[in-house]
């Protein structure tokens, strides 16, 4: 699922192709699911369409996993990509993993495309080609109808948390203890909880665990003010050093748990770090999570002890 850094990569792309340039044309195939159901901002293949032809865009932003583009008049397209949205240009692959030597070209529009755009080629310009495609259909587009510089105080975006790179001002540490003493769940579903914060997905979540030395089933009140405060410092850490290389795993540190993490059910895949250290799978709040029991000490009563406690 892409996540705050793989977002932070197609804000990229969307400033280099699209900034600046007029949409000529917009195709869109209508898909209850994509385009917001009963959501507030949901639409239609047909309004999307309507209201995205013709108009120039002026800008783009992010919150999270959520990101947007601002045109020169309401209403504005936001969306998610869900478990396995992209925006594909034609011009150059955007992926945030790498494309094999010997992968052949994909086809224009490519499979599983939502909506396509084309912009108006200006004087010594090509015409941009984009698609928003999702193979499994858990991706949402919606249309805000705002300003565009407010477009963060309405839904969806208002009922979510700050954005860890974006309100570096907001999560403060202070911010982060008074959020930790209150939640009385295990840290790491405290961090995957959009409403909480913004952007955090599964693998950024084991990241942060890991480089906080933070057992991910600890009890978010249970920490002690040392390992908030750690804890701080990881999430800043590991979300900006993400964005900063727009969510290319190559370009992560090499003492990330990421590089080691994607064993799990791979027969002769490497389930240690280099160190000799053991990676464990377990399932906190839902998702699979890995760990290093000997660096991600418990310090404190987990969920699956406290359940047995209350019995």
């Amino acid at each position: 699922m892409p996540e705050i850094a793989e977002v932070a990569r197609i804000l990229h792309f969307i400033r280099k192709h699209l900034l600046n340039k007029t949409i000529a044309k917009c195709i869109a195939v209508d898909d209850p699911n994509i385009y917001g159901k009963n959501l507030t901002g949901a639409t239609t293949a047909a309004d999307f369409q309507k209201h995205l032809t013709g108009r120039k865009i002026i800008g783009t932003g992010q919150q999270g996993k959520y990101f947007w583009i601002i045109l020169d008049k309401a209403p504005h397209p936001v969306m998610h990509f869900g478990m396995s949205g992209w925006l594909n240009f034609r011009s150059e692959h955007t992926y945030y993993y790498r494309k094999k030597d010997d992968e052949p070209e994909e086809g224009w529009p490519p499979k599983f495309w939502k909506f396509q755009l084309e912009t108006k080629a200006g004087p010594g310009e090509d015409m941009v080609e984009a698609a928003f495609v999702d193979m499994r259909r858990f991706a949402r587009v919606r249309l805000v109808n705002c300003p565009g510089d407010q477009i963060r105080d309405h839904s969806p975006l208002v009922e979510n948390g700050p954005d860890p790179v974006i309100d570096k001002d907001k999560v403060t540490v202070e911010w982060l203890k008074d959020k930790c003493h209150i939640k009385k769940v295990p840290i790491k579903a405290m961090l995957l909880d959009q409403a909480n914060i913004s952007g955090i997905g599964n693998w950024v979540g084991d990241e942060i665990m890991y480089n906080a030395r933070i057992h991910p089933e600890q009890y978010a009140n249970t920490l002690s003010d040392i390992q908030i405060e750690q804890l701080h410092t990881s999430i800043h850490y590991v979300c900006s050093t993400a964005c900063e290389v727009l969510g290319d795993s190559e370009k992560f540190p090499e003492d990330w748990l990421f590089k080691y993490r994607w064993g799990k059910g791979k027969k002769d895949a490497a389930k240690t770090l280099p160190s000799g250290e053991k990676i464990q799978f377990i399932t906190v709040g839902g998702r699979t999570s890995a760990v290093v029991p000997s660096i991600q000490k418990k310090t404190a009563l987990i969920a699956n002890k406290v359940a047995i406690l209350k019995r």
